[in-house]
């Protein structure tokens, strides 16, 4: 036992000469936080696009390689639960920053090259080293090329999880041989379990036989030495709560949110219609009741997420942001408003009326292979893209325009517009009670909520998923040109 003033930490020399292994604690959390941020981020693993639950490790991939900007580098996140996970290795070196669950976490390494292993299976065992980490503990660990690792919690009997863990894989493409491997990492198609080798069973069965009393262990604390009885009685106290924060906040999951700056917020303006707009088609020839057109202008020329985005592509983000991104006070609008007309049998959404068919179960068309439309268009330089939307009902029909356009000074104009034709006194009604709060808040602060979706680079799926760069993206500037009200 030694004290040490810094971070204690260990470093391991290789087995076979390659990259030391190193674990650093680097702070103490709260009693019972490990197993509640667990608890936490493994529900917001599982709501995540790319979360992969397999070999005992759920996993997402928080960001891919670019290969065609050089960059190889991706990062995950990843838990390793109350059994722990089988002995593997990767080819690459791994570095990741990880939180101990409520009884701690057991380290197993073995730096045993392939050749020593085919020479002698035993080297594996001789190469095997532990480190222990205390419970609720912040901490880094560091090893090289096709280190064999299993990660386990300290008390497998208690059904605490291990960790929760950050992992950085500097060079995606580090020690790996095989072309189909590599082909499918520059394609950013890989994923931890597709970059994991097994223990094969042979050397399994050597380590089944090796009781943990043999294996050179290493107990990392803070504040107090391993064998104290301060610690162990803190360790008690910690699976205790921890067990309990784990249970609330499964209970009681909350929510994340991603929100632009008020000064960077956009800002949907009333603005005059375009004349090829295809709204003017709509109810053509026929009496209609009400008519509105907003604008939002952002200047992307600094901005290379959206100088690099077709108009297609930030339409389908657009209508993708009326649906995931629509703000709370028209969602409790809405909620109100189905509930007043459930008596009289009218359609009813949860999304406002200018987009409410974009949850239709058909339709004529389809934007994008996924969004219901009755009309498309856009132009071959992908510099507008348009489409027209609506539904009839018993009081009234109403169609609505979204859409994108590139100026050629690289200025962007993101579009709503809806147009509603009344077919009894009860919609003439009905129009004249919402048509003020349609003007002058819903129809613009659904257009201005549904461009923070696009400039905070959420993905959407097209053809493919679109991943946008939220520091680019979060660097635009707004300008908005106020109009004359139509």
């Amino acid at each position: 036992m030694s004290a040490v003033t810094a971070f204690p930490n260990v470093r391991i020399n290789s087995y076979s000469d390659g990259s030391p292994i190193e674990v650093c604690l680097i702070a103490q959390l709260g009693i019972g936080a490990g197993d509640k941020l667990i608890a936490e981020t493994g529900m917001r693993q599982r709501n995540h696009a790319s979360y992969l639950d397999e070999l005992d490790e759920p996993s997402v991939k928080l960001s891919g390689v670019d290969m065609q900007r050089g960059d190889s580098a991706s990062l995950y996140s990843f838990i390793v639960g109350g059994n722990g996970h089988p002995f593997h290795r990767h080819a690459g070196r791994r570095m990741f920053t990880a939180i101990s669950g409520s009884s701690g976490a057991r380290l197993l390494f073995s730096s045993a090259s392939d050749h020593q292993i085919a020479l002698d299976p035993m080297h594996f065992i001789n190469a095997l080293r532990e480190v222990t980490v205390p419970p609720d503990c912040l901490f880094t660990v560091r090893f090289g090329f096709a280190t064999w690792h299993q990660f386990l919690p300290r008390d497998t009997k208690a059904r605490h999880p291990a960790l929760f863990a950050l992992s950085c894989h500097p060079d995606e493409l580090d020690g790996i041989e095989s072309p189909d491997l590599r082909k499918k990492i520059s394609n950013d198609e890989a994923s931890i379990p597709v970059l994991t080798e097994i223990l094969p069973p042979e050397i399994l069965a050597l380590l089944v036989r090796v009781k943990s009393t043999s294996i050179q262990t290493v107990h990392l604390t803070l504040k107090v030495d391993a064998e104290s009885v301060a610690i162990k009685c803190c360790a008690a106290i910690r699976k205790v709560i921890g067990r309990g924060w784990s249970s609330w906040s499964n209970l009681h999951p909350q929510p994340g949110f991603r929100t632009l700056a008020k000064a960077s917020k956009p800002i949907a303006k009333s603005a005059l219609k375009p004349a090829g707009s295809l709204l003017n088609e709509a109810f053509c020839g026929l009496k209609f009741h009400h008519d509105d057109f907003f604008e939002v202008t952002i200047h992307s020329q600094n901005n290379s997420v959206l100088v690099n985005s077709g108009a297609q592509q930030l339409l389908a983000q657009l209508l993708e942001g009326f649906l995931q991104n629509q703000s709370r006070k028209i969602t409790f609008l809405m909620q109100l408003r189905n509930l007043l007309v459930l008596p009289l049998g009218l359609r009813r959404s949860r999304v406002g009326c200018p987009v409410s068919s974009l949850l239709a179960l058909d339709a004529p068309d389809y934007f994008a292979d996924r969004f219901p439309v009755l009309k498309q268009r856009f132009d071959a330089n992908d510099n507008h893209a348009e489409v027209l939307l609506g539904a009839d009902d018993k009081h009234l029909q109403f169609r609505s325009v979204a859409a994108v356009q590139r100026l050629e000074d690289g200025t962007l104009l993101f579009r709503l517009g809806t147009r509603v034709r009344c077919l009894n006194s009860f919609g003439r009604f009905y129009m004249r009670a919402i048509e003020h709060t349609h003007r002058h808040f819903i129809a613009p602060k659904m257009l201005s909520s549904a461009v923070e979706f696009v400039l905070l680079g959420q993905a959407v799926e097209t053809s493919k998923v679109v991943d946008a760069k939220l520091t680019e993206v979060c660097a635009a500037v707004f300008s908005v040109p106020v109009r004359p009200v139509l």
